[in-house]
């Protein structure tokens, strides 16, 4: 495989929501992953969120190509299931990029935990001070099982806000990710106007 689009969805489920329906949305959206093109699919709520933006639950899913992306997007079972939960979103976003390499596993490690960071980049920003901003996103963390950087495109129809740098990481644990430094603002703060970071736990069994 030559290359792998990482997909990635932040949800806000409005606060009056019971907790059995965010639990059937939440298996719904897992269900997702029977759709033929996800080659890889979590679904699931938010562990930890450092963001201007408030969001409850992610969505990770990875694909061969932007055109297996798109098949996914219009397949039925998915256009069914944000019709049917679209209305207990107060918000939605979304972000698309083709990863910078192909991950060795493209299931993380049960029981690992997923650090997705988006950059929001300052306007005219050039691409040299781009290039050097991911250089120090592919800096590994400690622990990390694999990581993907990469610059956002518009492939799926909802709104990036205005993020357009992201990446990807699995690591073996939560104290793990307790201790990792934040890189990208010591190194390149001075490039970025904002920053979202989400942390989930992948299942120990599907």
């Amino acid at each position: 495989m030559t290359q792998i689009i990482e997909h990635i969805v932040l949800f806000k489920v409005k606060d009056d929501v019971d907790s059995n329906k965010i639990e059937a949305m939440a298996n719904d959206l897992k269900n997702l992953a029977t759709i033929d093109q996800a080659l890889y699919l979590f679904a699931g709520p938010i562990h930890r969120l450092i963001s201007p933006l408030s969001f409850t639950h992610v969505l990770h899913s990875r694909y061969r190509s932007k055109e297996d992306l798109n098949a996914y997007v219009a397949h039925h079972v998915h256009l069914r299931a944000v019709e049917e939960w679209m209305p207990v979103w107060e918000d939605v976003m979304a972000f698309d990029y083709i990863a910078d390499q192909v991950p060795g596993n493209l299931t993380p490690p049960p029981g690992s935990v997923a650090k997705i960071t988006l950059l929001k980049v300052k306007d005219n920003l050039s691409d040299e001070a781009k290039t050097e901003i991911m250089e120090v996103m592919k800096e590994k963390s400690p622990g990390a099982e694999q990581i993907t950087v990469g610059l956002g495109e518009t492939f799926s129809p909802v709104n990036a806000k205005g993020f357009s740098i992201a990446s990807v990481a699995y690591l073996n644990g939560l104290g793990e990710t307790e201790a990792v430094k934040d890189l990208v603002k010591e190194k390149v703060g001075d490039y970025v106007d904002d920053t979202i970071v989400v942390e989930f736990v992948v299942p120990l069994s599907s």
